[in-house]
């Protein structure tokens, strides 16, 4: 089972909680829960997938990830998982019948007491395999299979896809609601037009891999930027630069509000985002483009304090 990869100690008897958990948001959280409830005290397995199965069957169509993989495992530890274990999405899995999938990663390779899933869960070859199959199979196998009912919050169900569409919208305070915590990019901070530098606002450019963070629509944000463990309240762009036409490509970046002289060049960053201010514009030149960003500064500092 080389393809399945073990973060934290192996354990015997415990009970798996199984999905994407792109996000880990509330409804992915409910199924932890449910698995500790039922544990025993055999601990919390959380078994998960990478790359997204849409990565592999479509990966035109394939969504860009809420979290990397390894923020992932670190959420699913933080939610209740004593061990995660990931598992390689490649053609060879893909084909697994869902008998295979029950015997061969379930039975013999976890073994494990129980499992717990979505309500939406489906397995194997085809993705024939649903949820009362896996009843049917734990009866058989001497294992425990539950489903949970999907979450509804705020008029709809807690999904991974409606909250890329609120991100997709610029509505990072409803998607937090979601996530049970602000939406986060990471990333590495890299050089930039120092356009923000000439205004007087020096921003951290943040290079990202687009596949593995959701960026949220272009406008200004109030949020945090942390870098090796120095968090500051922070002004947030995304998008290009329409005072400055043809100057550059969309770009996410962040002005730690109040420092000098900070020199992140090179250095692994996160943007969370708190709260929209408003959308991108064009300004008639640059004093006029340097007053607004003054009233966006001293906004997100009100929105953060």
């Amino acid at each position: 089972m080389n393809r399945m990869q073990w973060r934290g100690e192996q354990i015997v008897g415990a009970t798996v909680a199984i999905g994407i958990f792109d996000g880990v948001h509330f409804g992915h959280q409910a199924i932890l829960n449910r698995a500790k409830e039922i544990s025993n005290g055999n601990g919390v397995i959380a078994l998960t997938f990478d790359p997204h199965p849409m990565q592999f069957f479509a990966p035109d169509r394939a969504p860009t990830m809420l979290l990397s993989p390894q923020r992932r495992v670190e959420l699913l530890k933080e939610c209740g998982a004593d061990a995660v274990v990931v598992c390689e999405f490649d053609s060879k899995f893909a084909k697994l019948s869902p008998e295979d999938f029950v015997s061969e990663i379930l039975v013999r390779y976890l073994k494990i007491s129980a499992v717990v899933v979505g309500e939406n869960f489906t397995y194997g070859d085809k993705a024939a395999g649903k949820v009362q199959h896996l009843i049917e199979a734990g009866k058989v196998n001497d294992f425990l299979a539950e489903e949970v009912s999907l979450k509804e919050f705020e008029g709809g169900v807690i999904s991974s896809t409606r909250i890329r569409k609120f991100l997709q919208a610029g509505d990072v305070e409803s998607a937090a609601r979601l996530l049970s915590r602000p939406h986060r990019l990471e990333g590495i901070i890299v050089h930039g037009e120092k356009r923000g530098r000439e205004l007087g606002y020096p921003t951290a450019n943040l290079g990202y891999s687009a596949a593995s963070n959701t960026v949220p629509s272009d406008g200004i944000y109030a949020g945090w930027l942390t870098v090796e463990g120095s968090r500051w309240p922070s002004a947030i762009s995304i998008g290009t630069n329409p005072t400055f036409p043809g100057e550059r490509s969309a770009q996410v970046e962040a002005y730690a509000l109040d420092q000098v002289g900070l020199d992140l060049y090179d250095k692994d960053a996160t943007i969370d985002f708190a709260s929209k201010i408003r959308d991108t514009v064009k300004f008639d030149g640059a004093q006029p483009l340097i007053t607004q960003m003054k009233i966006d500064c001293d906004q997100a500092r009100k929105l953060l304090s």
